[in-house]
């Protein structure tokens, strides 16, 4: 693909990651000041923390989080979490997923890391199979709650 940049984002690119988040999330997502004051927190309490962004001919149509994490299992290895994985969708189907996740990779692979992992809705299929394609492998489960996060005492002991 020619004219595609993968790169770590900025401020400047909020604007088109939020419009990203919106064809993910339905619409739903941060404002623009809850994210700069975001992204402005994550630079300084979590540099291990990366949002990046795939650009085409200078306009960002993708982006996705890459997290690495300490680790004093797995011989104190470090591992990498991919979150938040969007392209626009005039743009799906053209390699700009596949070229975003081989940077993830590249990413991971310089940090030392003993797995890259991501999740994925149970209900994106298509998603599944890119994933896969890319020699992702399903492997075991992934668990989710919801606030709150301590349960209602009469549901514990039903």
């Amino acid at each position: 693909m020619t004219g595609l940049t993968v790169r770590r984002a900025g401020q400047p690119d909020l604007p088109a990651i939020l419009d990203l988040y919106a064809e993910l999330n339905g619409g739903r997502v941060a404002t623009l000041a809850q994210a700069e004051a975001l992204l402005d927190r994550l630079e300084t309490a979590y540099p291990d923390y990366g949002l990046y962004v795939a650009e085409v001919d200078g306009a960002v149509v993708g982006t996705f989080c890459l997290i690495v994490l300490d680790n004093i299992a797995h011989w104190g290895m470090p591992s990498a979490l991919v979150e938040s994985v969007v392209v626009a969708s005039g743009h799906r189907g053209g390699g700009l997923g596949r070229a975003m996740m081989h940077e993830a990779f590249r990413l991971a692979q310089a940090r030392g890391c003993y797995k890259l992992a991501l999740s994925s809705n149970v209900d994106a299929k298509p998603a599944h199979a890119f994933y896969e394609g890319l020699g992702f492998e399903r492997y075991g489960y992934s668990f989710r709650l919801d606030p709150p996060f301590v349960p209602d005492v009469a549901e514990v002991t039903r």
